[in-house]
């Protein structure tokens, strides 16, 4: 019987949940927490309360959310990560096991919904985006890879060509062998993402979408600042409630 893909994804995690925090979050300014730090800025000012965490983990945006004393709860479909979480002290009820896919949740739960390294895991990371934007009320935050900011320039610019003219998909099949993903020690499984990707979903749904670099090149110089010189950014959908 194959063994598809999120399976795999399921059982990297599983076998690592007890390092995980060594291997993904030990850097405390790694380019997820400049993303929390950007979006608890913006919280004040847009009146962000309530927020959900899809693919929550073992807990890093719940805890670092209420201790800013937000309302948060977080969605994670791996239970030993989940385990992990309420060891770190995520009280049971602030995280669920879901999927991202199929939130259980009804439509503007939240006041904002984000995710932090979850879509370049993701087969389809539309899907997901769908559901964040459904419970959402004000605002959707995209944490995750750009793969036009990775690599020399010239791989950016032969990456960014192949998006425009709508061949990237057939270059990614015949690059990875009719998989579409690659799997590594330090990552499991994972596809190429980028936030840019997402863009259009935003904008169709928010009055404003702002890119923010979470991760910038810096011998990297290019007027197509993040676009091709960011490996990881923040995308910021923005809804104005009272026009909605």
């Amino acid at each position: 019987m194959q063994v598809k893909p999120e399976q795999v994804q399921a059982a990297y995690y599983a076998q690592t949940a007890s390092h995980y925090d060594g291997m993904h979050v030990s850097d405390p300014w790694d380019e997820h927490y400049r993303a929390l730090q950007i979006i608890h800025a913006m919280s004040g000012a847009l009146g962000l309360d309530s927020l959900l965490d899809v693919g929550a983990g073992t807990g890093r945006a719940v805890l670092f959310f209420r201790d800013k004393g937000k309302d948060i709860r977080g969605v994670e479909p791996v239970q030993a990560l989940i385990k992990q979480a309420m060891a770190k002290g995520v009280p049971e009820s602030a995280i669920l096991c879901g999927d991202g896919r199929s939130l259980p949740f009804e439509d503007r739960s939240f006041d904002a919904v984000l995710e932090c390294g979850v879509l370049h895991h993701v087969a389809e990371p539309r899907d997901v985006v769908k559901e964040m934007l459904r419970v959402a009320k004000k605002a959707v935050f995209l944490s995750d890879n750009n793969r036009f900011g990775q690599g020399g320039m010239a791989a950016r610019l032969t990456k960014l060509s192949l998006y425009k003219m709508g061949m990237w998909k057939a270059a990614r099949f015949v690059q990875t062998r009719g998989r579409y993903y690659t799997i590594s020690e330090g990552d499991g499984l994972a596809y190429s993402y980028s936030i840019y990707d997402s863009y259009g979903q935003l904008a169709d749904w928010a009055d404003s979408v702002w890119c923010l670099p979470t991760m910038s090149d810096k011998t990297c110089r290019s007027w197509f600042h993040p676009l091709l010189t960011s490996s990881h950014g923040l995308l910021c959908a923005i809804r104005d409630t009272q026009t909605s």
